[in-house]
């Protein structure tokens, strides 16, 4: 399990910043276009997916007609042939969002529900040094249980902790050790550049009832099905996206692209689709109940006007 987030302790003299964090589909951009309605705020993106430029339908990023209604930072802002965006590089830019929006004395309102950047925003990343690409390749190429062998030698640790057929992490870990000397535990150790002890996050956790959201999953990925084929299309005809891009695994691109191709069915496709989204969202679930520090309220409110009172409740107290 991830670290808990940490966050100010002696808030007092704190600039305000809010955070509408929630499972895929869970109404969070409605919340978050209210509030900054009511309380001259800015929208900014702490969705992984929703920084790209090239999907607006399949990621359910905001609308032309939204994003008009209120400012709205890192939101399609990266091309998808950029392969080495990440979460450090997010939360240096969602840092400058939020002194930007200060600056101007509005309300910063964090909105997504990507666990990681929220949480390397507040308490920083370990200063791990870009790793040899030719290291690289040569870890990721070694078959699993062979990486774990040798991860048990150097990393002995991390190897107890890990799956053995965890290819990922396996690799990070062996990758790491072997290019930097350190296990990556220690480069952990020396996290830097969090904010939480610098803003007073007021934040509202939505985490409503399962059956309520696997619905809207089930019927917002079916539309999507069919509206969002020509940006599919026009991703997959780009050659100058790498084949393992993260964009090419965001959730329903697979899904979407085999229809496209015409290597699958509509109703397979959404059956698929529908199916790694709900899977995501449950994973978003078990993160956002844990986390999170206890003092973030959680509501299962369904109402966006229930909910926003309640958000009102913690930014004015």
């Amino acid at each position: 399990m991830p670290e808990a987030i940490s966050v100010a302790v002696n808030i007092e003299h704190l600039p305000k910043v809010a955070l509408i964090a929630g499972p895929t589909a869970s109404g969070k951009s409605a919340l978050a276009l209210a509030i900054a309605a009511r309380h001259d705020g800015v929208v900014i993106n702490a969705d992984s997916a929703q920084v790209y430029a090239d999907l607006r339908i399949l990621t359910a990023r905001p609308s032309v007609e939204e994003e008009a209604s209120a400012p709205h930072k890192l939101f399609g802002h990266v091309d998808a042939a950029d392969a080495t965006y990440s979460a450090a590089r997010w939360a240096a830019e969602a840092t400058q969002a939020i002194r930007d929006t200060l600056a101007e004395d509005k309300l910063p309102i964090l909105v997504g529900g990507t666990g990681l950047y929220i949480r390397t925003l507040l308490d920083g990343i370990a200063p791990v040094p870009a790793i040899d690409p030719s290291l690289r390749e040569q870890v990721r190429a070694l078959p699993v249980a062979e990486a774990h062998a040798a991860l048990r030698q150097l990393d002995p640790q991390a190897a107890a902790k890990l799956n053995p057929a965890d290819t990922t992490r396996v690799a990070r870990a062996l990758e790491v050790v072997r290019g930097t000397g350190r296990t990556l535990a220690d480069w952990q150790n020396e996290k830097v550049g969090g904010i939480g002890d610098t803003i007073d996050v007021r934040a509202l956790i939505l985490i409503p009832d399962r059956d309520w959201l696997n619905a809207r999953i089930d019927q917002r990925f079916a539309e999507m099905a069919e509206t969002s084929r020509d940006e599919i299309t026009a991703l997959l005809a780009r050659p100058d996206i790498p084949q393992d891009a993260p964009i090419r695994r965001a959730i329903g691109v697979p899904e979407i692209a085999a229809l496209v191709r015409g290597e699958t069915s509509e109703p397979d496709a959404i059956a698929a689709g529908s199916l790694a989204t709900r899977r995501y969202a449950k994973r978003q679930y078990t993160w956002l109940r844990h986390q999170p520090p206890a003092d973030w309220t959680r509501t299962e409110a369904l109402d966006l006007p229930t909910r926003l009172q309640q958000f009102e409740t913690i930014l004015l107290k």
